[in-house]
């Protein structure tokens, strides 16, 4: 043809050249689809790296083997699933498919930081990424095991809502209304511990100078509000 694919922005060169889910990826990518948005070449390669690291969760590169384990996941790791999984949803819903994108990425690139990866958390994320990646996607489920389509699926859900509630929450400590600290405590911390927590902070320490507070005011487990003596 002549021409360096720099210079060629057709989407049946970018296709030819990069495979078409990844095509798409980039497309949906870019950013909310009623936006018009510059065409960048080289920001494909984004989405190649995540279709391939999506593919390498799944598979030995090398053997083709499949990789996962039945093992189940630890709690962080079905704590950020089920995340993925309800933001996912609103942002499909939504057509908000640029940042659904974003999500999957940060799924997939915590996987991709295991020792081995959890088949209870790698499915649901293939059958999130086939709506912008079907090929790759259709690929991975029959590698996975599974003789019906994937189009013949449900869509993830999350099965247990409690995983979507944190263990823990930021509580601010303040004096006279301007922060002074942040503490990251359990969200069921009785009243108790989280003003014994905030009066130790280096910051109420160094305030305080061994002397009582006038008044500590306690909203647990978010807000502590330090009044200190009069000089």
């Amino acid at each position: 043809m002549g021409k360096s694919l720099k210079n060629i922005v057709t989407p049946d060169a970018m296709s030819k050249a990069y495979g078409a889910d990844t095509l798409r990826v980039y497309e949906m990518s870019m950013g909310p689809l009623d936006l018009s948005r510059p065409w960048d070449t080289r920001a494909v390669v984004g989405s190649q790296r995540f279709l391939q690291r999506l593919w390498r969760n799944v598979l030995d590169e090398g053997t083709g083997e499949v990789t996962v384990v039945d093992t189940p996941a630890d709690q962080e790791t079905r704590r950020l699933l089920a995340r993925t999984v309800d933001e996912v949803t609103t942002e499909y819903e939504h057509m908000r498919v640029n940042t659904a994108i974003a999500r999957l990425i940060v799924l997939n690139n915590h996987l991709t930081g295991l020792s081995a990866v959890p088949r209870e958390v790698v499915e649901p994320l293939v059958l999130m990424v086939s709506p912008v990646a079907p090929h790759i996607a259709e690929e991975l489920w029959q590698r996975l095991g599974h003789e019906e389509s994937l189009s013949r699926e449900p869509f993830p859900v999350v099965s247990d809502p409690s995983l979507l509630v944190d263990d823990t929450v930021t509580a601010i400590v303040q004096v006279n209304g301007k922060v002074r600290a942040r503490l990251e405590v359990p969200t069921d911390i009785d009243e108790g511990d989280l003003r014994e927590q905030a009066l130790a902070t280096e910051p109420i320490q160094r305030l305080l100078q061994g002397r009582e507070p006038l008044k500590v005011i306690v909203r647990a487990p978010r807000l502590v509000n330090v009044v200190p003596p009069r000089d």
